[in-house]
């Protein structure tokens, strides 16, 4: 599937350097300043962490400068590259959940990102601690009363126009807007101005995956050497900026922030995405003294009827107490099927829910019992309790698939009733990035004969290499790393989905 994003934008002739050659670090270099860096985030008071495109490759979303990037092959007259699975199911990388668990930890204050891909908002980063300033391809804005809404599916315009939705404010009701920036669009105020404070402020402004070249953007985090903070920048790719830096890794920065928070002693938890959807039925009116009951069934998105619903591909509908009742199969949306069937008799249906590309699990069934003369009893919970709770089930059995029903309510005028479901449909793990288990605690050092060695680093970054008179190395006491317990899910050995 191609990347819409990149096919939306306007044309632009010159987008500055790309196919840069990527640099690397020697491992011996690498681990030095992966314990360097480990340190600095330790001692910070006020960490930034201002991301580019590079922090998504491994999602499945290409960059734009590397040597596959979007704008590289365009240059080469290939066009947009393929992403790897639909822009809609990328999981958060490696990176992406580290900021997480340092912003639980209350080490990270701020985010500031140049991707359009909402995997920050995704990933648990909260929405009053990111500035996204090129905007969100999978978030839409009123434009008279501010109100955002997150949706999971992307927005199909960018440039700030007009979409197919309004605002839901019953006061309101203006027609929304999509929050992507074009060429020519200036940065939002609003993003801008809460990015420049927070660096001003930082101690430290941590560069991720970003070729710091699009201005104003990259001047950004100057911001905070300008009043005594540093710059750290872990990019594969020389950047303008690299002169101003304290440190420069050359790293792939999913390998660098996975050993960092080993260092740091915190384990990144896995991302499990719950997603949401609704099933109305409608009884519709009919004369008192029939026999038969009119009924609809509908498989919507939470965003609307309207709205689309990316992430299931099917809907199966069967009656496995009434043989005589064929199985409709719903294959395209609306997810939509009528019936008339008697209304004396209780009717029981399973929805057989078939996901989509990129989806972890591949169904789920729903039973979903009708009596046309009895009333429905409304449900409901605390959806954020719901989600947690999925999250905890689909990381304990290793696999996704739980579901659960957030609240379901009867409109007796209408006829209708709405059920919200919620479904865990990806769990990811991160373990395969840090080393395997006979050497999570060890690393190769050179010894003064020109051959390598294994040293213990059981104390994270309470211990350091130093050179002894002899050439050779030994351990130093630094201090005891950091131990700091969060409210994310524990990570465990899993296979990924």
């Amino acid at each position: 599937m191609s990347l819409g994003y990149a096919q939306k934008l306007s044309y632009k002739e010159d987008v500055g350097d790309v196919g840069m050659s990527e640099i690397f670090d020697t491992q011996e270099v690498l681990q030095q300043k992966i314990k360097q860096l480990a340190k600095m985030i330790k001692k910070s008071k006020h960490l930034v962490a201002f991301t580019g495109a590079g922090i998504s490759t491994s999602c499945g979303i290409p960059d734009f400068r590397g040597p596959k990037g979007v704008w590289t092959l365009q240059r080469e007259g290939k066009g947009v590259p393929e992403a790897s699975l639909p822009f809609h199911r990328a999981s958060p990388s490696a990176t992406h959940m580290a900021l997480v668990e340092l912003e639980r930890a209350g080490i990270l204050k701020f985010v500031i990102s140049q991707n359009v891909d909402s995997l920050h908002l995704r990933s648990g980063i909260p929405r009053h601690k990111l500035s996204e300033l090129y905007g969100n391809s999978f978030r839409e804005v009123c434009p008279t009363c501010g109100t955002e809404y997150v949706r999971d599916f992307e927005v199909e315009t960018i440039g700030l126009k007009e979409t197919s939705r309004r605002c839901c404010n019953p006061k309101c009701g203006t027609k929304l807007r999509d929050s992507v920036l074009d060429w020519e669009d200036e940065l939002p105020p609003k993003e801008m101005k809460a990015a420049e404070k927070h660096c001003r402020t930082a101690d430290i402004v941590l560069c991720l995956g970003t070729s710091l070249q699009i201005t104003p953007a990259c001047n950004i985090p100057l911001k905070s050497i300008r009043n005594g903070g540093k710059m750290v920048i872990v990019n594969l790719q020389q950047t303008p900026k690299d002169n101003k830096a304290s440190l420069v890794i050359r790293g792939f920065v999913n390998k660098v922030m996975a050993e960092v928070l080993q260092l740091l002693k915190m384990p990144i938890a896995p991302y499990i995405r719950v997603d949401l959807f609704q099933i109305i039925f409608n009884q519709f009116r009919c004369v008192s003294d029939s026999k038969y009951a009119k009924w609809s069934l509908r498989v919507i998105s939470v965003h609307g009827e309207k709205a689309p619903l990316p992430f299931i591909e099917s809907v199966e509908v069967t009656f496995p107490e009434r043989p005589e009742l064929k199985t409709a199969i719903l294959n395209q949306q609306p997810f939509l099927l009528k019936r008339e069937t008697l209304k004396a008799r209780p009717l029981h249906m399973v929805l057989w829910i078939n996901f989509s590309e990129g989806c972890g699990c591949r169904f789920i069934s729903i039973d979903l019992p009708i009596d046309f003369e009895a009333s429905t009893d409304d449900v409901s919970q605390d959806k954020n309790i719901v989600i947690q709770q999925l999250r905890e089930m689909a990381n304990e059995d290793q696999y996704c698939g739980q579901s659960s029903i957030i609240d379901r309510k009867h409109l007796p005028d209408s006829g209708k009733t709405i059920s919200t479901y919620a479904v865990a449909t990806n769990i990811v793990q991160y373990n395969e990035l840090l080393p395997s288990k006979t050497s999570d605690v060890s690393e190769l050092t050179k010894k003064g004969n020109g051959g390598w060695e294994k040293v213990n680093l059981d104390d994270g970054i309470g211990s350091e290499l130093t050179d002894k008179a002899n050439g050779g190395q030994e351990k130093v006491d630094l201090d005891n790393g950091i131990d700091i317990s969060t409210n994310s899910v524990p990570s465990k050995k899993a296979r990924v989905h």
